[in-house]
């Protein structure tokens, strides 16, 4: 089976840990990166990376929880998977309410952490692929003039073409080229893709607004 793209970031202070996760990885088919310290980890961080992160909760200096809330307030995609021990367990569901991904708790079989990372990956991907066709969308958007946008929202709300030219005092002949140039900048053909892609736009651009 071909593996997720991606880097799978170790972060963990215990060296032994740090090289058998990632012998393990690596013999998978993953690529992974492992750091020793969450600061050594942000040093090189690059939100553009796509991958996932296994983090240990209980670190000296910034421990996990600390480096999940620095990543959170970056906006970060990277899926992140606590390490824990028993006694951890709370605070590791603490921080999957925070938006971690997952937690695997110590000792963990080889299997389950390959699977954990294998999901983590498959979301990220898929993550990084919305977030692609929302980028996409709004640049579609900026394109249109300040009317077209007055038209694309009065389609979104089912308005007909006369209905529209009635409420923006344009003749109908004029809100079919507006409408004409709103299809074709947004790169659609159908009033259903439309209104998907004006959903896809809030809270950014809310043409429905």
């Amino acid at each position: 089976m071909t593996q997720p793209s991606g880097t799978v970031f170790i972060v963990d202070d215990d060296e032994g840990v740090r090289s058998s996760v990632t012998i393990l990885l690596e013999s998978s088919g993953h690529r992974a990166r492992a750091f020793g310290a969450a600061a050594d980890f942000l040093a090189q961080y690059d939100p553009d990376q796509p991958g996932c992160l296994l983090l240990d909760l209980r670190m000296p200096g910034m421990d996990g929880m600390e480096l999940q809330r620095e990543l959170v307030s970056r906006h970060a995609l990277l899926p992140v998977i606590f390490v824990t021990g028993h006694g951890d367990v709370p605070m590791a569901v603490e921080a999957m309410k925070n938006g971690a991904f997952d937690f695997l708790q110590k000792p963990f079989g080889h299997a389950e952490l390959l699977e954990r990372v294998r999901r983590a990956l498959a979301a990220d991907a898929e993550a990084r692929a919305d977030a692609a066709r929302r980028d996409e969308i709004q640049r579609r958007y900026a394109t249109l003039t300040p009317r077209e946008r007055e038209v694309m929202a009065m389609i979104v709300d089912g308005r007909a073409n006369k209905v529209i030219a009635i409420d923006l005092s344009l003749s109908e002949r004029t809100v079919e080229i507006h409408r004409s140039r709103v299809m074709e900048k947004m790169g659609t053909r159908s009033v259903a893709h439309l209104v998907r892609l004006a959903l896809a736009l809030r809270p950014a651009a809310d043409p429905a607004a």
